[in-house]
C-alpha cells in the first residue's frame, strides 16, 4: 500500500483551549508538513480546496507550488480540485505549471466538492454540479492531450485552436476522481478508466463499498485494463492520533474529536460517529495504538482492496505534536501495512509509476540539492506553533 498525507487546511480554534495559529503560520505548517512527510518516506502529499467555511485552502495551486519548490521526490496531489466551479483552461495552466516545477510529480484528484455554498459564490447553479463536472473534465482531458483544441459546450465560451501553456511535463498527469456520496463520480472515473478516491470519511463503510463496487463494475463494462484500476481511501474526519494504547489514545484525543464533531461548522459535522468510542469501534478514524491502527487499515483493505491510504493530521493540536504523530505513523504503522498489502501503484508496472523525463529536462544542480538538504534538516524542528 502507498500512503498520502492530506491537508484540506481547516483553520480552527482548538475546541478545548480556544487557541488558534495565524493564517500565515497555518499555511507555512502545510509546507513544513509536506517536507517532513517526504523525509519520512510518505508517497504523496495532497492539498484540498474549499471556498466556504473555516478553511484557507481556496488557492491549493499556490500551496502546492510552494511545496514543489522545497521537495524533490514526494508526489503532489489535490484533494479535491473542485473542477465543477473552475475554468478548465485555468486549471490546465495552473496545474501544468506545478507539474513543470515539480518535474512531473503532479496528480490531480477532481470532484464537484461537498460545499454547496461554492456554487453561488462562482455564479453557478447547484443543480448543474454533475453536468459541470462531466463537461469540464472532458475539456481538461483534451487540453492536456492536444494542441490547437477547438471546442464548444454548455458552460463556457467556445475555444478555437487553443493550446494551453505550459504543457504538461511529460504527458497528461494522472487524474483521480473523488467520491463521497453518489454513484456519479464513481461512474465518471470508470467511464474514463481513471482511479477512484473514496472519501471514507463520515458514513458507515458499507455505504462507500456500494460506490466502490459500482466503480469496479462500470470500469469492467467500459473495457479498461483491470491492472490499472487503482483505488484510494480516506480515513475519517478528525485526523490520525496514536498513543501506546488505544485507551490512552481515546483518553487524550477523545475530547478534541468530540468537540470538533459536535460543531456543525467544521469537518465531521455530519458524522454519525459522535463519540470517540463509536468512531474507533465502527468508524474509519485512525485513533489508537499502532497495532490497532494497522488492524483497522487492513480491515478496510480487506473490504475495499485499496492501494492508497490517505491520512490527515489533527491540525488543532500543537504543530510539534502533529509532527510527532506523522513520524510515529511512518515508523510504526506504514511498514507493517506495506508488507501485508502490496500494490503496483507508482511501481514499474503502473503506467504512471515513473513518468518519463521531459525532453531537455535537467536535474537540480548540486549546489541547490545540498542547500535543499541542509534546509530540510534545519527545518525539522522549526515552525512549531503551539495553540
Amino acid at each position: 500500500m502507498k500512503f498520502q498525507v492530506l491537508d484540506i487546511i481547516p483553520h480552527l480554534k482548538n475546541p478545548l483551549t480556544g487557541g488558534i495559529v495565524s493564517t500565515a503560520d497555518r499555511l507555512n505548517q502545510v509546507v513544513q508538513t509536506a517536507r517532513r512527510a517526504e523525509e519520512l518516506g510518505y508517497d504523496s502529499f495532497s492539498v484540498g480546496e474549499r471556498h466556504a467555511g473555516e478553511f484557507i485552502s481556496s488557492s491549493p495551486t499556490t500551496v502546492l507550488a510552494a511545496i514543489a519548490a522545497v521537495t524533490r521526490r514526494i508526489r503532489l496531489q489535490s484533494g479535491v480540485t473542485v473542477l465543477s466551479v473552475l475554468d478548465p483552461v485555468r486549471v490546465a495552466e495552473d496545474y501544468d505549471t506545478i507539474d513543470q516545477l515539480s518535474r512531473g510529480r503532479l496528480e490531480l484528484v477532481i470532484g464537484k466538492g461537498n460545499e454547496v455554498l461554492q456554487y453561488p459564490l462562482f455564479g453557478l447553479d447547484l443543480a448543474d454540479q454533475w453536468d459541470l463536472l462531466a463537461e469540464k473534465y472532458s475539456l481538461l482531458r483534451r487540453l492536456w492531450r492536444e494542441e490547437g483544441v477547438t471546442w464548444s459546450g454548455r458552460f463556457r465560451a467556445p475555444l478555437a485552436e487553443t493550446t494551453t501553456t505550459p504543457r504538461p511535463f511529460a504527458g497528461a498527469p494522472r487524474v483521480w476522481h473523488g467520491s463521497a456520496t453518489t454513484l456519479t463520480s464513481a461512474g465518471l472515473a470508470a467511464q474514463w478508466g481513471d482511479p477512484l478516491f473514496t472519501a471514507n470519511a463520515i458514513q458507515p463503510r458499507e455505504n462507500y463499498k456500494v460506490l466502490i463496487d459500482h466503480y469496479r463494475e462500470e470500469y469492467e463494462f467500459h473495457g479498461h485494463d483491470p491492472r490499472h484500476q487503482y483505488l484510494g481511501s480516506g480515513s475519517g474526519a478528525g485526523g490520525v492520533f496514536l498513543a501506546d494504547t488505544t485507551q490512552e489514545a481515546k483518553r487524550q484525543f477523545g475530547p478534541v474529536y468530540e468537540a470538533l464533531t459536535a460543531n456543525r461548522n467544521v469537518p465531521g459535522n455530519n458524522s454519525p460517529f459522535r463519540d470517540i468510542d463509536h468512531a474507533v469501534a465502527e468508524g474509519p478514524a485512525l485513533v489508537g495504538s499502532p497495532e490497532q491502527v494497522i488492524d483497522k487499515i487492513l480491515s478496510y483493505h480487506g473490504l475495499y482492496g485499496h492501494d492508497l491510504q490517505s491520512i490527515s493530521l489533527p491540525t488543532t493540536l500543537p504543530f510539534g505534536q502533529q509532527l510527532e504523530i506523522l513520524e510515529r505513523f511512518a515508523l510504526e504503522v506504514i511498514p507493517a501495512v506495506r508488507a501485508a498489502a502490496p500494490t503496483s501503484l507508482w511501481e514499474p508496472a503502473d503506467p504512471f509509476g515513473g513518468r518519463p523525463k521531459s525532453a531537455g529536462a535537467t536535474e537540480p544542480d548540486a549546489a541547490s540539492a545540498v542547500s535543499a538538504d541542509h534546509d530540510d534538516h534545519r527545518s525539522d524542528h522549526a515552525h512549531v506553533y503551539a495553540h
